[in-house]
């Protein structure tokens, strides 16, 4: 009976210390090279302007391939739109991953989620605005990556910054016996 405790107890700890890297076991190596060896966070940091990149790209080829102003009609955009639906499913386990490992610092959960609404934003503002010019779109398109770039150091800065000691509680004013 005891060994079966002992097995079970050990079993328990072996999945609970796993937790964070299976969380990243199906992640795309593509979105994210280092989730083999990286946290969590580092991964979704990693995927943020890998992804973007990668669905950029594919609307620049349709853009290339059909014109500004041709690239949306029809079904010419229909790849740039499976890219991010695509990639909206594939942030779905780094950014939860990022999420758990950040719980103990508000700021740096209340980060992520800014920058996770700034990438879903950003990847919707892909597709050209009807009478967009080239030089216009262009600009536009890498201009997230500023915005990217100074979110992810900021976020990088919390997370390397020494956890804050709790604050102790305020001694208890004694009562006096009057």
């Amino acid at each position: 009976m005891r060994s079966n405790l002992l097995v079970t107890y050990l079993l328990l700890c072996t999945a609970l210390a796993s937790g964070p890297a299976r969380a990243l076991d199906k992640v795309n190596p593509y979105i994210c090279p280092t989730a083999v060896n990286g946290s969590g966070l580092d991964c979704y940091l990693e995927a943020v302007p890998q992804t973007y990149t990668m669905c950029r790209q594919i609307k620049s080829i349709e853009i290339l391939e059909f014109g500004m102003d041709g690239a949306q009609e029809g079904v010419n955009g229909a790849k740039t739109e499976s890219c991010i639906d695509k990639h909206k499913l594939s942030m779905v386990r780094p950014y939860q991953a990022a999420l758990r490992e950040s719980t103990h610092n508000k700021h740096m959960v209340e980060s992520l989620r800014k920058l996770n609404d700034l990438w879903l934003d950003s990847m919707a503002k892909l597709l050209p605005t009807p009478g967009e010019a080239d030089e216009g779109y262009k600009q536009r398109v890498a201009s997230p990556y500023a915005a990217f770039e100074e979110q992810i150091k900021a976020i990088r800065a919390m997370a390397d910054a020494p956890a804050q000691p709790a604050a102790k509680p305020a001694p208890k004013a004694k009562k006096s016996s009057l």
